[in-house]
């Protein structure tokens, strides 16, 4: 492994609870981070200088006072930049500095390197600029009214959806405001690059992405890509936003070192890496339902319009996401799904985990739970009725669901968390007290895996067997903190039947394993694990070759050592002689996901390999008289396939719905007149806490669960799908508000569901209700 902590385990070492390989250093203070590393000498720190204006041309940039400055070694442009000014990741529209004109308030103009950090920050404030102020559109509805986009708006078609909805004894329709999402990532982004002969660079950077780092800055630089070397040990967390965004900051630090031929490095505080970085996309979503008297959809309509900023990043593919699953678990007979992507005078928003998926989820859940209450139903039965396996199985996109198992999922949850008994209670409950109320929602995930943009599935992974029988691993995939180093290194460690203590993972390095895919999607076992699989068979045939040349029989790994027809020798003795023996004991291995395709032109096809399924049963309490609430109870099942390692598999879920919590409950991003994010920091931006985790909070692994795909031993993705259990909570406080009128009128609520919402959504429901 990485890390020696997790020492010798017994086998076997797969579907096995194993704590994090890193733990014990997190834990001590020992694990290394890029802020860890000793600062070379002659090192030089940097400072982007920043414009002031959401969207203006820049009339003048006088830089002199910068450059003389103390301490301030360089001062970078874009005349500096050698190559393209791009860091784009495909659509070359993202400079690493503006030129001529600022699209968002706090955009890079130029950049100082010093001697010292104090010194780039002091140096920087002395630049004279000048603006022209034009129209900034800050809002998606503004950017909607001027006709600004990123790409044409997207449609996805299934049946006649407007025919069924006019044509259903029953409709509901309605409007539903999601905010974004800070990826509050406890190590920051940071970058330190040294320079070496010729164009060579070494780049330690917190990025998700390797490959594409690697990529973007030999194209400022004008190199070529085997020039630079990336590498990452470890992240302080990622969630989406090292995918594109970290590497704005790699490529700054690449430049000043290729520039002064001197180490560089960048870290952004706090406050600067949340005002300079994107967010979650936030939606406006307009939906309408036609459905029967027993709540089944019979046709549904949704339309979105995310905020995505100046630049494209990745919103083409999580605007897709977000259409992939406006469905969630629900079979639609007829469904249109419309997308408008806009662009705004503000920072480009990007990958957050669920990509998309959860402003999509939050459409259907929101409208279901408008359907209950115009019915008089409980939401658990509409949502029951709806689901794939029970009625149908055909998505939007075209692709037939053959692995639906949300409705034993959710039936076998309401069961073990004795739902029915308690929302009886809370009837009465509710019915007794005016000042609390309480609320409880039980709701799907069905969370589709794979990248939709179809190249990005493969991976590759380096497994060299040393002659003491230690086993080095590498691979594509970067390790943030969701356990990836530790669930490769047990496949590897039960593919030659080792101990885990023998399997060591390094650093991920793009000289090593190139060309590979973003640690993201949740694809980061599926991928990496097969790759790695991959080469641990390869060297396996040629041990196997080999020993049947020799002894005539093929060798059979177990735990006790290997065995070759009636003699049995320990692993070091049989790879040393293998080795004696010249048999290259060293693979590259390599994995596609296979069976999946998808028209984007058309909006249809295969894009998933397989679904993640899961529910959770959230139980709310709200005080009306001034919005405050808490979540009392959670029950979660979920399905994970057969685990790899149930002990990270936890972590995950729960880490997960804590996170999907935070985003629809406290997280709330506000920005003032001008653009200018006013929650850039702890103090004004509340990310949940350990007082917010719920005092009961019951979550296990759905023990029928294994996928029907050929995945990395069975095993299915669980990195995002969890987040998107938490939409629970906010049908829970939908269902606390409802009360107050008697389960009479829908609230308007958006999300955050923050208490001021909240307050605002009682006092309207009790308007409309008494009238």
């Amino acid at each position: 492994m990485a890390d020696s902590g997790a020492g010798v385990r017994a086998l076997p070492v797969l579907n096995t609870p194993i704590g994090h390989d890193s733990a014990p250093r997190h834990v001590s203070g020992e694990a290394l981070y890029i802020d860890d590393i000793p600062e070379p000498p002659g090192l030089l720190h940097l400072y982007a200088g920043q414009s002031a204006h959401a969207h203006a041309k820049v009339t003048k940039l006088d830089l002199s006072a910068v450059r003389a400055a103390p301490g301030v070694v360089a001062v970078l442009t874009p005349a500096d930049v050698p190559g393209k000014n791009d860091i784009s990741p495909f659509a070359g529209d993202d400079p690493l500095f503006a030129e001529g004109e600022v699209k968002f308030l706090g955009q890079p103009l130029f950049c100082v390197a010093a001697e010292t950090l104090p010194k780039a920050r002091a140096a920087a404030a002395l630049a004279v600029v000048e603006y022209e102020d034009l129209p900034a559109l800050l809002t998606a509805d503004a950017a909607l009214a001027a006709g600004s986009f990123i790409e044409p708006s997207q449609r996805m078609i299934l049946g006649d959806a407007r025919a069924a909805i006019a044509g259903a004894p029953h409709r509901a329709s309605g409007h539903l405001q999601v905010g974004g999402q800070e990826h509050f990532y406890l190590e920051g982004q940071v970058a330190l690059v040294i320079p070496g002969e010729g164009d060579d660079l070494h780049v330690w950077t917190s990025t998700q992405h390797p490959t594409e780092t690697q990529h973007i800055l030999a194209r400022v630089l004008g190199c070529q890509d085997s020039a630079v070397t990336v590498e990452v040990r470890r992240m302080g967390g990622g969630f989406g936003g090292k995918e594109t965004q970290s590497v704005q900051w790699a490529a700054m630090a690449a430049l000043a070192a290729k520039v002064t031929r001197r180490p560089a490095k960048i870290r952004l505080d706090r406050d600067d890496d949340m005002a300079l970085t994107g967010k979650r996309h936030d939606f406006e979503i307009d939906w309408e339902l036609g459905f029967d008297a027993d709540g089944r959809v019979a046709g549904a309509a949704f339309e979105f319009a995310s905020r995505c900023g100046f630049s494209a990043d990745l919103s083409h593919a999580i605007n897709d996401r977000a259409m992939f699953h406006a469905d969630n678990a629900y079979a639609l007979p007829a469904a249109e799904i419309v997308s408008h992507r806009t662009r705004t005078h503000t920072v480009s928003n990007t990958a957050f985990r669920g990509f998309g998926g959860p402003q999509g989820m939050m459409a259907i859940e929101r409208a279901l739970d408008a359907v209950a209450l115009q019915l008089g139903k409980d939401p658990l039965d509409v949502r029951l009725a709806n689901l794939y396996g029970i009625a149908g199985d055909l998505t939007p996109y075209g692709q037939t669901v053959t692995d639906a198992v949300i409705h034993p999922i959710m039936t076998e949850l309401a069961a073990s968390c004795d739902y029915r008994a308690r929302r009886d209670a809370i009837q009465r409950w509710n019915a007794a007290n005016d000042h609390l109320k309480r609320g409880l929602a039980l709701t799907p995930v069905k969370f589709g895996i794979s990248f939709t943009t179809t190249h990005l599935n493969q991976a590759g992974a380096l497994v060299h067997v040393y002659t003491d029988g230690s086993i080095l691993l590498n691979h594509g995939g970067t390790e943030m903190g969701q356990g990836l180093n530790i669930k490769v290194a047990q496949v590897a460690a039960d593919a030659f039947q080792v101990p885990l203590a023998s399997v060591r993972i390094t650093s991920t390095r793009t000289d090593k394993v190139p060309n590979t895919s973003a640690t993201a999607a949740s694809s980061g076992s599926d991928l990496n694990g097969m790759a790695a699989l991959d080469a641990c068979e390869q060297i396996k045939a040629r041990l196997a070759a080999w020993a049947r040349a020799k002894w005539g029989h093929d060798p059979v790994f177990t735990a006790d050592g290997v065995q070759v027809g009636a003699d049995r020798f320990s692993f070091r003795d049989f790879v040393n002689q293998a080795y004696l023996a010249r048999v290259s004991l060293s693979a590259a291995g390599f994995y596609k996901t296979p069976d999946i395709h998808y028209d984007r032109a058309t909006h249809t096809g295969r894009p998933f390999y397989y679904f993640a399924y899961g529910a959770a049963c959230s139980e709310v309490v709200v005080d009306t008289l001034t919005g405050e609430n808490k979540v009392t109870r959670v029950d979660i099942f979920h399905d994970v396939g057969r685990s790899l390692n149930p002990a990270i598999d936890l972590g995950q879920i729960e880490g997960g719905f804590i996170q999907g919590m935070g985003w629809l409950t406290t997280e709330e991003l506000v920005f003032d007149a001008k653009g200018r994010l006013t929650t850039h920091a702890p103090s004004t931006y509340k990310i949940p806490t350990a007082g917010e985790r719920p005092d009961v909070f019951n979550m296990a692994i759905w023990q029928p669960g294994e996928n029907r795909e050929n995945t990395i031993h069975r095993s299915k993705a669980v990195g995002e799908p969890p987040l998107m259990l938490a939409i629970s909570v906010f049908s829970a406080l939908t269902d606390a508000i409802a009360s107050v009128g008697g389960h009479r009128v829908m609230p308007n609520l958006d999300a955050p569901a923050t208490p001021e919402r909240i307050l605002a959504a009682i006092n309207d429901v009790r308007r409309r209700a008494d009238g």
